[in-house]
């Protein structure tokens, strides 16, 4: 499968999840513009993915910044012609239990999550109304489907992404818009890496297949929703969790 004419928007690429669904889609010749909140990051990923033969540039920017984040998205515009995909990765935690929970936890974490994603389908969406086609996909969580404590907040907004998600596929889908979610499971990043070593223990035996999963396996699953085996599924929400939910 090639997908070399095509232009992908990714935020949160410079890391884990984000990053690996740079990568894949590089692989298959697309187009990069990806935005990060920390310029050294910005140009690490940039040259990585220069390397890999595409053509790519990167944003910094903390995309809660919403009148920047819409000047951004008219440069990326200006400077590659056109989007075909959304990708809304960019996330961010800041656990506590509920009582202990401040409005600022609450806030910076909704409006990178939820917020942010809003606003970037709003803003790219007007563009893909303009050609009737365009693809886009929310990184959730299984957080959002089934809670977790100290994450009122962190569940809150993924909850809301699976809300958006199938709305935004309902308003778009007679202009031949797609928008799914994917639902990641615990996944071995930079956020699970902190995890307390008998809280690792404790979730890994409840995995049926014994491990976290990959960044790149969850890129594959976003690759095909991307890719031409995509074109027919709209409003869903995919979990790739190793049986965790099963």
């Amino acid at each position: 499968m090639s997908l070399k004419d095509k232009v992908a928007l990714i935020t949160g690429a410079s890391r884990g999840i984000g990053k690996a669904i740079a990568m894949e889609l590089a692989l298959m010749g697309s187009s990069i513009a990806f935005i990060s909140k920390n310029p050294l990051h910005v140009e690490q990923t940039e040259k990585m993915l220069q390397n890999l033969g595409v053509r790519t540039k990167g944003y910094a920017l903390d995309i809660s910044e919403i009148s920047q984040l819409k000047k951004t998205i008219d440069d990326i515009l200006k400077e590659f012609g056109q989007i075909d995909f959304l990708i809304n990765n960019a996330g961010k935690t800041e656990d506590r239990l509920l009582l202990r929970m401040s409005e600022a936890d609450w806030d910076s974490v909704m409006n990178i999550n939820l917020k942010a994603s809003f606003f970037m389908i709003k803003f790219v969406g007007k563009h893909f109304l303009s050609r009737n086609y365009g693809k886009i996909i929310n990184i959730s969580s299984i957080s959002g489907l089934t809670g977790i404590p100290g994450q009122a907040n962190y569940a809150a907004s993924k909850a809301g992404l699976i809300g958006l998600t199938k709305t935004v596929a309902k308003e778009l889908g007679p202009r031949g818009i797609t928008c799914n979610a994917i639902c990641p499971g615990f996944i071995e990043t930079d956020m699970t890496q902190h995890l307390p070593l008998e809280r690792k223990e404790k979730i890994l035996k409840e995995i049926p297949l014994g491990r976290f999963g990959k960044a790149e396996e969850v890129a594959k699953l976003a690759v095909f929703l991307l890719g031409p085996g995509g074109d027919y599924i709209t409003g869903q929400c995919f979990i790739i969790d190793g049986g965790l939910l099963a």
